[in-house]
């Protein structure tokens, strides 16, 4: 009797473990180095300059151990940026979201110009930030200003809007939610187009076809991951104003509109002292970073993902 030959496929091996890894290794290997060329060594170069008394021209500098952190904690000026800085936060942050979530939800009830207005809301991400912040200066000017052209028509006087040390902080916040609110409402309509359909009808079926009752039991529980998202952006980018206090207030008058980083750029690259321009960096950083996390830990458990 002959034997048939065996004409079946040889069963798939496992793919050897190493070999697993050392491919992983190879394709993680370039964004790995590019990470830590580009965040990890920078960030570990300015926490040792922050151990030293080292300054720009000086030809060499010792270890100044926690010297610098102590000189920031006990720096007038640090703490009235800080300050402001809080203050600047704490305004910003929830009006951006909230009328960047406002908008969202009302821009997508438009029909035909529901693309345009998104445009329109989206433009001041896309605007160079100091070219807005020169425009605003135009608009903010005290004598021909647009704002203070409107304000004297309907009869209330004019204000000096970014030399007043009692309202100029306010109108870098104003500025600061106009130029944050386009962003959040185009993460929050991206959010709105994710949330399935079939939920509204379903919510519709159960009496719930009003916009508010909608809302209330479908889009903004379904939104929690874009909120958790859109908070944490904002707050890092509401604590990291630069461009705005340098170009409009240069931090006056008299400290009205100090923050933490328009302070670190100056210690470094007015008084040259880069040990304590160092420390405010990463006192910065570290605060920032784990307010973020802290903010995740906190509120992810809330959230609901579709």
């Amino acid at each position: 009797m002959t034997a048939v030959p065996d004409t079946a496929a040889p069963a798939a091996t496992a793919p050897d473990r190493g070999d697993t890894g050392r491919a992983g290794a190879l394709l993680a290997g370039p964004a790995a180095f590019l990470l830590a060329a580009l965040l990890f060594l920078p960030s570990s170069g300015v926490l040792l300059l922050s151990l030293t008394d080292y300054r720009f021209g000086m030809p060499d500098f010792g270890f100044a151990g926690l010297a610098n952190y102590r000189a920031m904690l006990g720096d007038a000026r640090v703490v009235n940026a800080l300050g402001n800085t809080f203050l600047y936060v704490g305004v910003v942050t929830p009006l951006s979201i909230v009328l960047g979530l406002i908008l969202a939800v009302l821009i997508e009830a438009q029909g035909r110009l529901r693309g345009l207005l998104r445009g329109v809301f989206f433009l001041p991400v896309t605007a160079t930030l100091v070219a807005m912040a020169t425009a605003w200066e135009v608009m903010l000017h005290p004598s021909f200003g647009l704002v203070n052209t409107a304000l004297a028509a309907l009869g209330f006087d004019k204000q000096r809007f970014l030399t007043d040390p009692d309202i100029a902080l306010w109108s870098l916040a104003a500025i600061g939610v106009w130029k944050l609110m386009g962003y959040n409402v185009l993460l929050f309509i991206a959010g709105m187009s994710q949330i399935p359909r079939d939920l509204y009808e379903a919510a519709a079926i159960d009496g719930a076809d009003g916009g508010w009752r909608r809302f209330t039991l479908v889009t903004w529980p379904l939104l929690g991951p874009v909120t958790l998202f859109v908070t944490t952006i904002t707050l890092i980018r509401a604590f990291s104003e630069f461009e705005t206090v340098a170009v409009l207030t240069n931090g006056g008058p008299n400290g009205a509109t100090d923050m933490m980083l328009f302070t670190l750029y100056e210690e470094a690259f007015r008084y040259f002292d880069i040990g304590l321009a160092a420390a405010i960096a990463v006192a910065f950083l570290g605060f920032v970073a784990a307010l973020s996390i802290l903010k995740v830990r906190l509120f992810d458990r809330r959230v609901h993902y579709v």
